[in-house]
C-alpha cells in the first residue's frame, strides 16, 4: 500500500470525508487516539453556535435538522478559527469539512497559502450499508438529523461527491474501504498514512 508522506515526512493535517453515516467520525476518533492528535469536528462547532441561540442559531438548527448542508461560510469560519490556533509544528484531524466544492477550494487555498501539506481520507461505504447504519444510529442515539436520510443522500451526491474528484486531481485523496470492522479500517488508514 502506498504511504503518504510529504518530502519524506508524515503529513500532519488530515481531513476525513465520506457519505453521511460512513464512519468518518469514528475513524477520526480512532486516529486521534492512536496519534494523540486533536480532532476539530465541524458539527461540534455548529452545535455551539446553535446552543448560543439567536437568529443564527435557530436558522442553523432548522437547516441541520432538515438534512441540508450549511452555507459554506460556516465551516470556512470554523476552519480558519481552528487553523489559526494551531502551532506551526502541530498536527490536527478535521472531520466534517469539505462538503462542497467551494469549501474544498477554500481549504485547499488556505493551506497552500501557509505551505501546509494535507491529506483527505475518504471512507467508501455502500448506500445500503449506510441506510442500515443510520437506522440503527437513530434508534440508539435518537439523532434527529439522521431522520432525513434521503435528503442527506441527495445533498451528498449533489455537493460532496464532486469534492472527491477535486481532491483526487490534486493528488491528496486516499480512498479507504469502509465496509470492514472499524478496527480493520483504522489499521488500513494508519498504514496508508505511514503511521505506526
Amino acid at each position: 500500500m502506498e504511504t503518504h508522506t510529504i518530502h519524506g515526512e508524515q503529513c500532519r493535517t488530515i481531513f476525513f470525508t465520506g457519505k453521511p453515516g460512513s464512519g468518518k467520525g469514528t475513524q477520526a476518533k480512532l486516529l486521534s487516539e492512536a496519534t494523540g492528535w486533536p480532532i476539530r469536528v465541524a458539527s461540534d462547532g455548529l452545535r455551539e453556535i446553535i446552543a448560543g441561540g439567536g437568529v443564527v442559531g435557530r436558522k442553523l438548527k432548522e437547516t441541520m435538522d432538515a438534512g441540508f448542508l450549511t452555507p459554506s461560510w460556516f465551516p470556512g469560519y470554523l476552519f480558519i478559527k481552528w487553523l489559526s490556533a494551531l502551532p506551526a509544528d502541530g498536527s490536527v484531524i478535521f472531520d466534517g469539512f469539505n462538503r462542497k466544492i467551494s469549501e474544498a477550494e477554500f481549504v485547499s487555498d488556505a493551506l497552500k497559502w501557509i505551505d501546509r501539506p494535507f491529506i483527505v481520507v475518504d471512507i467508501n461505504v455502500s448506500d445500503a450499508s449506510i441506510r442500515e447504519r443510520l437506522k440503527l444510529r437513530k434508534e440508539v442515539e435518537g439523532r434527529t438529523d439522521d431522520a432525513a436520510v434521503d435528503k442527506r443522500f441527495e445533498e451528498y451526491y449533489a455537493n460532496t461527491a464532486p469534492v472527491k474528484e477535486f481532491f483526487r486531481k490534486a493528488g491528496v485523496l486516499i480512498e479507504i474501504d469502509g465496509e470492514p470492522t472499524p478496527e480493520e479500517i483504522a489499521v488500513e488508514i494508519r498504514e496508508a498514512l505511514g503511521i505506526k
